[in-house]
Order: C-alpha cells, then sequence, then structure tokens
C-alpha cells in the first residue's frame, strides 16, 4: 500500500511534458499545412495546437519556421479574399439588399471578419467573407 502510495505521490509530483506542434520545413505566407509538414516541438506555449490534425488544411498567415511553435494566430482558413482585391459589398437591411464594390483592407478566410473600403463613399466598414469572395455587411 505504501509502493502504492509513494508511486502515486511521484506521479502528481512530476510536471506532465506536453508538446506544441511546429513545421518541418520553412512555410511562406500563404501556403497551406499538410500532414508531411508537421511534427512536434517540445516546448508547450499558451496559445498553441498540441493537435497537428487541427492544423491540416489550413493556411499560414504568417512565414513559419522549423523549431517554433505554431500560435494561433499564425494560421487561418485558406483565403477566398486577398488585400487590395476588389470585391463586392452587400449589404443586408431587412429585405433590402445593397450590392457596391469595395477594396479589401486585408486578407480573410470564408467566415472570418473583414475590413473593406466601399468605393463609392470611401468609408471603411467591416464584413464577413463569403466562399464566393464577397463580403456580407449587416
Amino acid at each position: 500500500m505504501r509502493i502504492l502510495l509513494a508511486l502515486c505521490l511521484v506521479a502528481v509530483a512530476l510536471p506532465a511534458v506536453a508538446q506544441s506542434v511546429m513545421v518541418l520545413r520553412p512555410l511562406r505566407a500563404g501556403e497551406a499545412l499538410g500532414p508531411d509538414d508537421l511534427s512536434f516541438a517540445d516546448v508547450t506555449i499558451e496559445d498553441g495546437f498540441d493537435d497537428p490534425r487541427d492544423l491540416i488544411g489550413l493556411e499560414a498567415r504568417v512565414n513559419l519556421y522549423p523549431g517554433r511553435p505554431i500560435r494561433l494566430r499564425d494560421v487561418g482558413l485558406p483565403t477566398v479574399i486577398q488585400r487590395n482585391a476588389v470585391v463586392p459589398l452587400i449589404f443586408n437591411r431587412g429585405g433590402l439588399t445593397i450590392t457596391l464594390e469595395g477594396r479589401a483592407l486585408g486578407r480573410a478566410g470564408e467566415g472570418e471578419a473583414i475590413r473593406v473600403m466601399n468605393l463609392s463613399s470611401r468609408s471603411t466598414v467591416t464584413g464577413v467573407a463569403t466562399a464566393s469572395g464577397a463580403v456580407i455587411v449587416n
């Protein structure tokens, strides 16, 4: 009984070794992450990934380097709207829909928020990117 208790205390006293996900080769911003690109780093970070399956198919938002854990802000959904692209800007209010042209002030994946400059009024609005490359403002 004492041996079992001692083993339990040792197991509790030792810190758990956790790992974060990193890339095996340098990836440039805009490249998609595949299963062959990912490995584990012996460093644990609070805003990192611990399962490589969560990253497969996502796109690097910044350049990623081997040995550095991947943070949540370093990756995102595949880009459907590029920065400076002219996009349909759709305003929905009640039963009224107005479509204008806007210029994307950043890049975004489907469902992500993006700032767009209305080319008619030169005002900046925030909307949600759609798979078709349009931005919906509610």
